[in-house]
């Protein structure tokens, strides 16, 4: 039996190096894949041993097969984490047909594309796939080329589940709230209020780490998500249960 693999897409990014880096504790090789390379290295870097980078475009089909290749080299595919992903327009006003295809192109087509590659790799090893999502996917939060692609993305989830369990093969997604990336860090630079202003919105109080996003990840990936396939998991602090500020507001006027 050769080496057990996991494979990070957008791996050079907060989210996907929290992920590799959670990933590492029960695979022996995490391979950090990223359009990237130079981030994807230095983060491989950073991170030590049990880690290697390697280039990948997730829109093009010929760059996710070339992937595929080089990791067969490497060992079994237990785990692929489509995370790969990006926003542009804010609202549907802003949205060209140009920005709609690339939100597209990235936030779904890619996940297919990366699956597609690597689902012999994934059914020789029983593997799991767990896609990155988002609460965009389940109402309008802005952004909506992006949320339409989030989306699509649970529905091929569940598809993947459905049709790929005879083979062993789990697929569940986790769809986060907003997260502390480096990207809300600039933004606090600007505004420092700016996590306390978005965390009213969550039950939690809080915004979503990476950290979070990874250990969500992890269960999925181990064997104590053995019997489930097919679902999507918020990670969200509590965004998609309510609405805090109303809560308090109907809290204060009922007789108890």
């Amino acid at each position: 039996m050769g080496q057990r693999l996991a494979i990070v897409t957008g791996a050079a990014g907060d989210i996907g190096r929290a992920i590799a880096a959670r990933l590492r504790q029960d695979h022996d090789l995490v391979v950090l894949a990223d359009r990237d390379l130079d981030a994807a290295t230095r983060a491989a870097e950073a991170l030590g041993a049990g880690y290697v980078a390697l280039a990948v475009d997730v829109t093009l089909p010929e760059s996710c097969a070339a992937l595929a290749s080089e990791v067969a080299k490497l060992g079994e595919v237990a785990t692929l984490v489509n995370n790969a992903g990006a926003a542009w327009g804010a609202s549907l006003h802003q949205t060209t047909p140009e920005s709609w295809a690339r939100d597209r192109a990235l936030n779904f087509d890619g996940n297919f594309l990366m699956f597609h590659a690597f689902a012999d790799l994934l059914v020789a090893a029983k593997g799991s796939v767990i896609n990155i999502a988002s609460v965009n996917g389940f109402g309008v939060y802005g952004h909506p080329a992006y949320s339409a692609a989030k989306a699509g993305m649970l529905h091929l989830t569940r598809a993947i589940a459905v049709e790929y369990g005879r083979h062993g093969v789990r697929a569940n997604a986790v769809a986060p709230g907003t997260v502390r990336t480096q990207a809300w860090e600039a933004r606090a630079a600007l505004n420092p209020n700016v996590f306390k202003d978005a965390a009213e919105h969550y039950a939690l109080g809080r915004i979503v780490l990476p950290e979070d996003v990874a250990n969500a990840v992890g269960f999925l990936a181990s064997p104590l998500a053995a019997a489930i396939t097919g679902i999507c998991l918020p990670v969200d602090c509590g965004l998609t249960a309510g609405i805090p500020a109303l809560a308090r507001t109907f809290s204060q006027t009922e007789d108890y």
